[in-house]
């Protein structure tokens, strides 16, 4: 095992559950992991349709760390982790929280291809959406997907998320621009799917 694999499985054991979930736990993001965070967010295959566009650096990382305030601010972000495995493999969050109007902007990535296709982005999502709506008290959750990232699309809408629109050639991905699916879930909508 390469020595910055060890380092990952050491810290395994401290990585403590913001929100537990049956194949994933959702933690708190870890300076430590920045190694990680950046192999991910500069790999082509994974930033192909996340918008990672400029190289990222691991000074660039650490710096994000040391500006994050304290308390309530417009981007959360949490680590997914997979339980049986004990391994650290994606991230997700809300960004662009607009706390006076009640919605936010949900993000998702695996930064670990093996995993994708498991149905982990699924569960991700329906930990993020509880714990928007009952926690963040939040009113709506939106998201954007380059039409052609058919597994992120097809994962808002498998958790309830409704199709609102295309925003017309609005990514640059492989040479063209596309169009983005926008999808959003609102609180009431949410609720009421529950009790169905």
């Amino acid at each position: 095992m390469a020595e910055k694999e060890k380092s990952i499985d050491k810290h395994n054991s401290e990585a403590f559950p913001f929100i537990r979930g049956k194949i994933i736990d959702l933690c708190p993001q870890k300076s430590e992991y920045v190694k990680l965070y950046i192999k991910w967010k500069n790999n082509p295959k994974v930033r192909k349709y996340s918008r990672n566009v400029v190289p990222r650096t691991k000074e660039q990382q650490k710096k994000r760390f040391e500006e994050i305030r304290e308390g309530f601010r417009d981007h959360i972000s949490l680590d997914i982790w997979h339980k049986k495995d004990k391994k650290l493999i994606g991230q997700c969050g809300l960004a662009w929280i607009n706390w006076v109007s009640g919605w936010a902007n949900a993000f998702l990535f695996i930064g670990e291809p093996e995993y994708w296709g498991k149905n982990i982005a699924t569960e991700a999502t329906e930990l993020l959406v509880e714990y928007a709506f009952n926690e963040l008290n939040l009113k709506k959750i939106q998201g954007g997907a380059a039409i052609e990232n058919i597994g992120s699309w097809s994962v808002a809408e498998k958790v309830g998320f409704k199709f609102e629109g295309i925003r017309k050639h609005s990514m640059y991905v492989d040479g063209k621009f596309v169009d983005v699916k926008v999808h959003s879930l609102h609180k009431e909508d949410w609720i009421k799917s529950k009790k169905d």
